[in-house]
């Protein structure tokens, strides 16, 4: 099977940091963002979007990357401030403290997707599925997301029942089954619509 190597660089000449979060759509947990220095000539064959690869090769690719890395950050925001703030701020949030935990000032941000907060005075690029275009924003992607369902399924041994090392805090028929029967625990997004039909649950 062919596949398309992502781009080393934006092309810009700067310092570039990829950015890219995960964790919007669930239910529980923090969302989790990363930012990530490569080299600028990076080359990894296998890097990707890193909802398109298995746990295995995610967890693979996490010690490279982190071997790799000039600089890396993971950084998150709780459920409590994702009620707060509401998600989209707390994605934006988590963002910035991970961009603010690299080791090298980047001078460009390349972000997934349409929207971002501006970080101080750095530049950015907003990249639509940019996760399956650049490699420094396909690793930020596979450190958040290798990260938080490492999360999740260690929250899952405290909290049982609600099948979080499977579906990471995701709305899933289990998930809510187990909401409705076991109430929410504290990791849950009290802001958010935990069950189909609006019942008291706290």
């Amino acid at each position: 099977m062919f596949i398309t190597m992502l781009k080393s660089n934006f092309g810009s000449g700067k310092v570039e940091a990829g950015s890219d979060e995960v964790g919007r759509g669930p239910l529980a947990g923090p969302v989790v963002a990363a930012a990530v220095i490569l080299p600028p000539d990076y080359k990894n064959g296998r890097l990707n979007d890193s909802k398109k690869l298995s746990s295995k090769v995610m967890e693979e690719l996490e010690q490279e990357i982190m071997e790799d890395a000039i600089s890396y950050k993971v950084a998150e925001c709780s459920p409590e401030e994702i009620d707060q703030i509401n998600i989209l701020n707390a994605s934006f949030l988590a963002m910035h403290r991970s961009i603010e935990g690299l080791g090298q000032v980047p001078e460009l941000l390349l972000i997934d997707g349409n929207r971002f907060k501006p970080y101080k005075e750095i530049p950015f690029e907003c990249i639509i599925k940019g996760d399956g275009k650049y490699m420094s924003i396909a690793a930020a992607s596979i450190l958040a997301k290798a990260y938080r369902d490492r999360l999740m399924r260690n929250a899952a041994q405290q909290y049982p029942g609600y099948s979080w090392e499977t579906n990471a805090g995701y709305p899933t028929k289990k998930h809510r089954e187990a909401i409705q029967k076991l109430g929410i625990t504290p990791l849950h997004r009290k802001s958010f619509r935990l069950l189909p039909e609006q019942i008291e649950l706290f």
